[in-house]
């Protein structure tokens, strides 16, 4: 009896395909080579390639989404079933493959029947063992495996020094090198991972240790602390948290908050040094100097219209002084002392003479 909702072809299935590598799998596996029939193959490194487009396989298999059929597809790979070389499924407009021929399974995967009278293939002869050239690099097919892996193609390239070297000095031969080459870098990946997973936990600071990217960018350009400074403070405190013998999680936390202090603690004993200094081209006055010439009755606008001649003078005469905010005051009540006299008028707001008004010195204590 037929059963009545049968609207288009069905797909093929073998039972023992299906317990041989999965009824989900097996599905996948019998679209793929319905929908490939009629398209052009190329042949390369003994394995037949097709170039499917994604959007015929999402319509053959419209019950699953793009992640479904990854994961199929991954476990048809796993499974020595299907070769990819290609991005995963949906993040390209192509999905390349191939059947594995030599794939060892009590059933074949389902055929068509132009695949039971293939036209007459070249014969091929199996790969013979070499050694692996001095020159050697992946070819496309072996990144594509690793990428597959989520593996990216820069850490596969900064393997191949090392496995090129490994293998000449063995002097073993082989007949796939890009084959030998995934495995290597899928176990030096994997190294990699565990060892990362494991530094991202608590562990004590080593010699070498140095700040991240991201907290160098934290404190040069958001904190404004000069590259040099920083790079100076590093030393120091890889010693003292060596010593200490801590473990933390946090460490580029850490050292910010420790340069921090360093720098607002040098910016301070700047700022109270007693060591005689030439002025900086671009000085200002403090804020508290400003605060004492209002206390003095001195016009803050005309104070500042002397502050340019004042730096002018001071740094063309090449004097060090241990106070450039002392020296402008002093200067700053000469001038204003000069300019009442000028308008006959010596006595000051506070009724000073102008004799007590350049000794007075109450300001500076």
């Amino acid at each position: 009896m037929k059963f009545p909702l049968q609207p288009e072809k069905p797909i093929l299935l073998y039972r023992s395909l299906a317990t041989a590598i999965g009824l989900e799998e097996s599905v996948l596996a019998a679209t793929l080579s319905e929908v490939s029939t009629n398209l052009p193959t190329a042949y390369n490194n003994g394995f037949e390639w097709v170039n499917l487009e994604v959007t015929a396989l999402r319509e053959a298999l419209p019950f699953w989404n793009d992640i479904d059929i990854q994961r199929l597809c991954n476990s048809l790979r796993d499974k020595g079933v299907l070769i990819i070389a290609s991005a995963p499924f949906g993040n390209a407009a192509q999905f390349r493959f191939a059947f594995n021929p030599h794939v060892q399974f009590k059933t074949r995967l389902p055929q068509t029947q132009a695949q039971i009278n293939p036209p007459p293939a070249e014969a091929t002869t199996p790969a013979s063992k070499n050694y692996i050239s001095p020159n050697w690099q992946p070819d496309d097919m072996a990144l594509a495996k690793l990428a597959q892996h989520n593996i990216p193609s820069t850490f596969a390239y900064e393997q191949v020094a090392e496995f090129v070297t490994y293998w000449r000095e063995s002097r073993e031969t082989a007949r796939s090198w890009g084959a030998k080459f995934v495995q290597h870098v899928i176990y030096q990946w994997r190294h990699f991972e565990t060892k990362r997973n494991r530094q991202e936990k608590s562990s004590q600071i080593n010699r070498h240790w140095r700040p991240s990217v991201d907290a160098m960018e934290v404190m040069t350009l958001h904190m404004a602390i000069p590259q040099g400074f920083i790079e100076d403070a590093i030393p120091e405190f890889v010693l003292y948290w060596q010593e200490r013998g801590e473990a933390k999680q946090t460490w580029n936390s850490q050292f910010i908050g420790h340069v921090r202090i360093q720098w607002n603690k040098y910016r301070a004993s700047r700022e109270s040094s007693t060591d005689p200094k030439p002025i900086p081209p671009n000085w200002q006055p403090t804020a508290d100097v400003f605060d004492i010439l209002q206390l003095a009755n001195i016009d803050l606008a005309f104070a500042e219209s002397l502050i340019a001649e004042f730096v002018v003078y001071w740094r063309d005469s090449n004097q060090l002084h241990t106070s450039w905010n002392t020296r402008f005051l002093q200067h700053a009540k000469r001038q204003w002392a000069h300019r009442l006299a000028n308008q006959g008028d010596v006595q000051s707001t506070r009724e000073m003479s102008l004799e007590q008004e350049l000794t007075d010195r109450s300001w500076a204590t």
